[in-house]
């Protein structure tokens, strides 16, 4: 029973540790909000466009010297279109994903919304 009692109060102190350093991306993903942006939830189903967002995917998850930001870009694919959303680190990253995109999708069909955003 005593174990217990001093088990909770470190856990009580480390949340709080990392709730007050845990940066929120509130103001990274803001523009995501509009009613005119395309958000991940427009992806489509047909087949085409899944196979170009996984390529996409795969492609970024495999990158291992890319940040976590970079892994978790947005990848949206409409009709052959693919938007790229949200923040990288560098913008090497941006480019290499871009590149990318551009070749499993050609060249015309891939808008950049990407931001870099530096550690802080």
């Amino acid at each position: 029973m005593k174990f217990q009692f001093l088990v909770l109060p470190a856990l009580v102190l480390g949340f709080q540790s990392f709730a007050a350093t845990d940066k929120d991306n509130t103001e990274i993903n803001k523009r995501d909000r509009a009613a005119s942006e395309l958000t991940a939830d427009q992806q489509t189903s047909g087949d085409s466009d899944m196979d170009i967002t996984r390529r996409i995917r795969q492609f970024i998850v495999k990158e291992e010297n890319f940040s976590t930001y970079a892994q978790n870009v947005k990848i949206i694919t409409v009709g052959g279109k693919v938007t790229l959303k949200g923040p990288v680190r560098t913008e090497q990253e941006l480019s290499v994903i871009m590149k990318h995109a551009r070749k499993v999708a050609g060249p015309t069909n891939v808008k950049n919304e990407m931001a870099v955003e530096k550690a802080q």
